[in-house]
């Protein structure tokens, strides 16, 4: 990999000149050692690198539909606060190590308003009589003949390639776009988004105090999605039904060699591809790593006699992303321990599902499948109490096995909507347009004493993706089969079967 001599000039607003491409510095050389001359002083560099270069294609590449949706979100936005001055911000790549940085991914609130990530970008929405005028502000990218075209390893089109300026991004967005040198933030103004601190371009809003309010009223409008979104939200899950697909086809290599982490590469790969990049984490777990909520090492092998939890979405180039999970023997059958744990997941999923429709209290789906969960643990002898203590207030025996929840709301964010308030999300209706998960399961760890020895290190979780309909819902996952007789069936018709 390339590395400029000097620290990345994303950290401020100096052109740090790149001495020698790929070199790691070295204390003791100087600027006059013939061995490493420095470009800085090299005038004959200089000059020539401002000569000699054609046009190249800048234009952004914006999802279809995608302003005209961000537009209507501007607008739903302004509707909701009126006469305030509202600045979002799209946030920087944040670093991995040292001088690199992980890849830019905008900040949600700022791709729901403008339908396209801008690194460093600033949306300002300015009160006017009808509404608010929006300006988006940039830093510009530096382009032949320009010294930081070579010199700055962060915005030099040398070095990231062609990028889209004011005029590009202005003609494909629809919306006035200027430099961000020219951003002024007026006292008052609710801010929201990652904050940038520190010095450089981002120290012109860093510094200042984010909006509770700006942040809450946008996660609550963002949770009825309008009809671009949703469409958004049924290609990221056909794209992961297929990624789960190739996932399948990859378990007897896995086994031989890789273990989770080939499994967790091939599906990274496949969203990379068809998509933007997965949408959180991929979780493969087998084993005794299934019962480990967030298990995203994936450095573990591939039992071939245990079950195996798929967690995985593809995240759509416009930001939308799928969560799925399905649990499946790597084996491709299911043994008679693990389809009875299956079946009363699977159980408690219908009862959960059948509770999602509009006008329902948003808790009616955990309570539906958390109660499947008790009465099934308690038929097991696993209970120290009654079902009904369990499901009390006081009890909650249950949730040993469960600790976390059993859905949330889906869209730009894997748990979207997560800025708003308790009472707009855990104690409001259900609403068409909603977007939302449901994903029960049962959590057996290995070094559980308490769960019967058969049961012990095994984790089944099944999450599908569910959208709220006029007069009930519609399950856009249902392309992978739920039940343990279709899961074996699905295994056979999309990789070789292992016993």
């Amino acid at each position: 990999m390339s590395t400029p001599h000097h620290h990345d000039a994303r950290y401020d607003d100096t052109v740090h000149v790149v001495d020698w491409e790929g070199s790691i510095p070295n204390p003791r050389s100087t600027a006059s050692d013939p061995r490493m001359p420095s470009l800085a002083k090299a005038p004959g560099f200089a000059e020539w690198m401002r000569t000699g270069w054609g046009d190249a294609d800048r234009t952004p590449r914006v999802e279809p539909g995608a302003v005209d949706a961000a537009r209507q979100h501007r607008e739903r936005l302004s509707q909701a606060l009126p006469g305030q001055t509202l600045v979002v911000l799209a946030g920087r790549a944040q670093a991995r190590v040292h001088d690199n940085f992980f890849e830019f991914r905008a900040h949600s609130d700022f791709l729901w308003l403008t339908g396209f990530p801008v690194e460093d970008g600033v949306l300002v929405m300015t009160p006017t009589a009808g509404g608010h005028d929006a300006t988006i502000y940039i830093v510009p990218p530096a382009r032949p003949g320009a010294a930081a075209f070579h010199a700055d390893a962060a915005h030099g089109e040398l070095w990231v390639g062609p990028q889209p300026g004011t005029a590009e991004l202005a003609s494909a967005l629809d919306v006035r776009v200027n430099v961000l040198d020219d951003l002024t933030v007026p006292n008052g103004a609710l801010i929201a988004g990652h904050a940038v601190v520190g010095k450089g371009t981002g120290a012109r809003v860093g510094g200042r105090v984010r909006s509770a309010q700006l942040a809450r009223t946008l996660a609550e409008l963002r949770m009825v999605k309008d009809a671009w979104e949703l469409a958004e939200l049924r290609s990221a899950v056909n794209h992961t039904i297929d990624g789960f697909a190739a996932v399948r086809r990859e378990v007897p290599r896995a086994i031989e060699f890789g273990g989770e982490r080939w499994l967790q590469g091939t599906f990274d790969r496949h969203a990379r591809t068809v998509g933007q990049a997965p949408g959180y984490a991929s979780i493969v777990g087998s084993g005794a790593n299934a019962p480990i909520l967030h298990w995203v090492r994936a450095e573990s092998a591939v039992d071939p006699d245990a079950l195996l939890l798929l967690d995985m979405g593809v995240e759509n180039r416009s930001g939308y992303t799928a969560d799925v999970t399905r649990t499946i023997p790597a084996s491709g059958r299911f043994t008679t321990a693990q389809r009875e744990v299956h079946d009363l997941v699977e159980r408690s999923h219908r009862a959960g599902l059948a509770a999602v429709a509009p006008g329902r209290d948003w808790r009616d789906f955990h309570t539906a499948s958390l109660e499947v969960i008790a009465q099934g643990l308690s038929d097991w002898g696993m209970l120290p109490v009654s079902v009904d203590e369990a499901l009390s207030a006081e009890g909650q025996h249950h949730r040993r096995y469960i600790v976390c929840g059993i859905g949330h709301h889906l869209g730009l964010d894997v748990h979207d909507c997560g800025a708003s308030s308790y009472e707009q999300y855990f104690e409001a209706k259900m609403q068409p347009g909603m977007a939302l998960t449901v994903e029960p399961g049962l959590y057996f760890h290995a070094w559980d004493e308490t769960v019967p020895p058969e049961l012990r290190g095994m984790g089944v979780r099944i999450e599908d993706d569910i959208i709220v309909t006029d007069d009930g819902h519609d399950v856009i996952s249902d392309g992978l089969p739920i039940d343990a007789a279709g899961l074996e069936q699905w295994m056979d018709s999309v990789g070789v079967r292992l016993s």
